[in-house]
């Protein structure tokens, strides 16, 4: 009995005890539940809290942005990301796609004159990444609303200045419409040598600037000066980082290059060269190296009157090599095979004395283009004002007049003979002098010159025949204009100078150099020696200043006379 009820007692107290340990195991569960079911509460609320924080957080970036955008459009919001395409074209508009002409029309951009915007790169940071804008920025102007529909058309300069480094394969770049400031003042530096040497650079600058609507800092504007071109870098600007340049004056500073001259055979440079002093240099094959030096007043004054002359000298090392020498005087600053006033093409060392065609114009700066005809040639180039030796003219002069007065003309060398030497001198005459036999020659040369002396079978030219092979290439090879006219030399010469749409003149209405252009449509125009520039040019108006009626510019001089009886 005992037994049994002891057995019922452990039992009892054996079953109380999984109860117990059941109760608490469910609460341990119901107390882990309950902590899981917070913490995931929590992190939710922390979620959504972070979701809230970010969309506000682009929500205010958003307003700033377009708040951004409406300062500096002013009121006009215009903002879009487009494929940079490329085309051929001066100065720095744009061409948008006609939707973005609706959109601004929209705005009331058209009504707050000009348009600008601010052209940047984008680019991927991370693939699948959103994109991120670059730090290269420019500004510039439109031109048309004609662009393909998600794409923006950039001339050069736009193009150079936004992807100076590299261009992805899909340049994609935002435009945005900005207001700018008119430009009172920009400071600017060639990046190589030569631009300074140029005749009126400022001008010349001024006129480029021309085909611009904005000016950016470090920007680089691109200068063409005939075939050569001229790159210029911003370094400042006021009163902003980017201004406009339409219809303003602006302040232009020019700083020196700090390109040395150390390859100025790679470039157009000028290097000083000083009356009575030697430089040595050498020259490739092709190519040229160019000087240039002044002539004062006082010495200008000796040449004009005859007492002196200008000698250039080239001394060439007998090395194989060969130069020719071409010499202008400014405004043509960079004389070539077919651009110049003075050229000698002799074999190896040469004189060449200058005399202007003008005894005016003698004062200036003379420019020297030492070119390279064959070889690698090493010289010493030397200019020198020369006096003329009037004593010896005279003595010669004095000692013919002498002879003449008892004389005989030589029947071989057509020389005047003193009538008592001349059996004797024509003997001597006869077995060792020849004439040349060609027409219009008659040089009396040495029996063993004969054979050496020819004639150019196209120009009848004298020279050697060791540079019959030079004359044949120099004068007589066809030369291509970059105008497409094929000439030879001495016609292309006469092309380049009077005719060739291409070639650079001062323009008598702007002021500027610029290409003359064909010939004017008008025919009084032609009779009046306008080039095609210059009708086009002097067709703009300007009010007259005795009576205030507006005159077109080329029709003014006849106004004056005509009107005003002013001659």
């Amino acid at each position: 009995m005992d037994f049994e009820l002891r057995q019922a007692r452990e039992k009892l107290e054996r079953e109380q005890r999984e109860r117990m340990q059941r109760a608490k195991a469910k609460a341990e569960r119901e107390r882990r539940a309950k902590a899981e079911a917070a913490r995931r509460r929590e992190a939710l609320e922390a979620s959504h809290r972070e979701r809230r924080l970010d969309a506000a957080r682009a929500q205010e970036e958003a307003d700033q942005k377009m708040e951004e955008v409406m300062q500096l459009g002013k009121g006009v919001s215009f903002s879009h990301m487009f494929e940079a395409l490329r085309y051929d074209g001066p100065g720095d508009k744009i061409k948008l796609p006609p939707s973005s002409f609706k959109e601004l029309s929209d705005e009331g951009a058209l009504d707050k004159g000009p348009m600008y915007f601010r052209l940047s790169k984008v680019r991927d940071t991370v693939p699948g990444t959103s994109m991120e804008q670059d730090a290269e920025a420019t500004c510039c102007g439109v031109l048309e609303f004609t662009a393909r529909e998600g794409s923006a058309e950039l001339p050069l300069h736009v193009w150079n200045n936004l992807f100076r480094s590299d261009t992805p394969e899909v340049p994609l770049i935002e435009v945005k419409y900005i207001s700018l400031p008119k430009g009172t003042y920009a400071k600017l530096k060639p990046e190589g040598a030569g631009f300074s040497d140029l005749p009126n650079h400022r001008a010349v600058l001024e006129t480029a600037l021309r085909n611009h609507a904005t000016l950016s800092e470090n920007d680089t504007v691109v200068v063409n000066y005939g075939q050569l071109e001229y790159k210029l870098k911003v370094l400042e600007l006021k009163p902003a980082s980017s201004v406009s340049v339409l219809e303003t004056d602006v302040e232009v500073d020019i700083e020196g290059s700090d390109s040395v001259l150390d390859n100025e055979e790679d470039q157009h440079v000028l290097v000083p060269l000083v009356i009575g002093n030697i430089e040595s240099s050498v020259v490739e094959e092709g190519k040229f190296r160019y000087y240039k030096f002044s002539v004062e007043e006082n010495v200008s004054e000796k040449v004009a009157s005859g007492r002196a002359n200008i000698e250039v000298k080239i001394d060439t090392d007998a090395s194989g090599g060969d130069t020719d020498i071409y010499v202008s005087r400014h405004p043509l600053v960079f004389p070539t095979q077919h651009r110049h006033e003075w050229s000698s093409h002799e074999m190896g060392s040469k004189v060449l004395i200058l005399k202007p065609r003008d005894a005016t114009l003698v004062t200036g700066v003379y420019s020297i283009g030492v070119y390279g005809f064959k070889g690698t040639s090493k010289y010493q180039l030397s200019v020198a004002i020369k006096d003329v030796n009037s004593q010896r003219i005279g003595e010669y002069a004095s000692a013919s007049g002498s002879v003449d007065v008892d004389s005989v003309l030589c029947k071989n060398c057509k020389r005047h003979i003193a009538s008592r030497s001349a059996p004797l001198h024509e003997a001597y005459c006869m077995r060792h002098n020849v004439a040349c036999p060609h027409d219009g020659c008659g040089v009396v040369l040495r029996k063993e010159e004969a054979a050496d002396h020819v004639h150019c079978n196209k120009c009848g030219r004298a020279c050697q025949q060791r540079e019959m092979e030079k004359h044949m290439k120099v004068f007589h090879e066809p030369l291509q204009c970059p105008c497409g006219v094929v000439l030879e030399k001495e016609d292309m010469v006469q092309h380049q100078s009077s005719t060739c749409p291409l070639r650079l003149i001062v323009c008598r209405f702007c002021g500027d150099t610029v290409h003359a252009g064909g010939e004017p449509a008008d025919v009084r125009d032609r009779l009046r020696n306008m080039s095609e520039h210059e009708s086009i040019c002097g067709s703009r108006t300007a009010p007259c200043d005795s009576c205030g009626r507006s005159v077109m510019l080329k029709e003014m001089d006849i106004h004056l006379i005509a009107v005003h009886q002013k001659s």
